[in-house]
């Protein structure tokens, strides 16, 4: 795998207002102990708490797949408990050429993007605790995946961001009559899910929409979606593909989640592939 250095900054901000002693700060997993932290959260929220299916070969409270061998895994700690509470995986360019291709190539056809140049970093397995769901949290995460997307000069950032089916993909389907009317990529870099959702609930849903806070921090930073949704049978959800180009990124969101007063910006700077 690429050479990196470890980092550890600390985000002093806390994760939300109820609570002014939780603290977080943002890792790589260098350990096995550390790796094993990541996929018993994994487990627990895409398992316990989403319903996925997945290898019965795979020790019990672990959620782990055939790419995470091939990644960097980056953590979010809560340094008062020392908790691990959100994490996700980066899958590079030069790493999915070892490991037989992208995660996202299994369900969609990536083609369309091989009109771009420039380098691609895929991230996937984002999860985050449900008492931690917070922009703080979530910012917290995307301090270290920027930094390693600017430090690294990464010209794109891909990846899916999972919508729950659990009501028969009545939310998703509103979701995405939003998405297409203003987030969709360019027709040239549209890509085509593999198995496409099924049809809406016979009986309309009355429920409000709501947009995962992880779908919506990337919309805010400037991710485009790149066509409609895989259906996946086995987490239970339908996976919307994002497409986000670092010269896009939005520099209000860059600068709120990167650039924070109380991060260490020459700690950051250690982040390389």
């Amino acid at each position: 795998m690429e050479e990196f250095k470890a980092v550890q900054t600390q985000n002093r901000t806390p994760a939300h207002s109820e609570d002014n002693a939780r603290h977080l700060q943002v890792e790589f997993a260098l350990t096995k102990a550390q790796l094993d932290e990541s996929f018993r959260l994994r487990y627990r929220i895409f398992v316990e708490e989403l319903g996925a299916k997945i290898d019965c070969a795979t020790p019990l409270g672990i959620e782990s797949d055939h790419f995470d061998a091939f990644c960097h895994h980056l953590l979010v700690r809560d340094i008062t408990t020392g908790q691990v509470v959100a994490c996700t995986r980066i899958l590079t360019d030069t790493q999915a050429q070892v490991a037989g291709g992208f995660y996202s190539a299994k369900e969609f056809d990536l083609s369309p993007l091989s009109i771009t140049s420039g380098r691609v970093m895929e991230i996937g397995r984002t999860c985050v605790d449900p008492q931690y769901r917070t922009g703080a949290t979530i910012g917290t995460l995307w301090a270290g995946l920027a930094k390693f997307m600017e430090n690294n000069r990464f010209s794109y950032l891909m990846g899916c961001a999972s919508i729950p089916m659990n009501d028969g993909g009545a939310q998703a389907h509103k979701i995405m009559m939003q998405l297409r009317a203003g987030f969709l990529t360019p027709e040239s870099l549209r890509i085509n899910a593999r198995r496409p959702l099924p049809p809406p609930p016979i009986e309309p849903s009355i429920a409000p929409i709501k947009m995962p806070p992880l779908l919506k921090a990337y919309l805010r930073l400037g991710a485009q979606i790149g066509g409609e949704p895989y259906w996946d049978e086995d987490f239970n959800t339908a996976d919307v593909f994002i497409w986000l180009e670092r010269a896009n990124l939005q520099q209000r969101y860059l600068r709120h989640f990167v650039y924070r007063k109380n991060e260490s910006d020459s700690a950051l700077r250690q982040f390389a592939a």
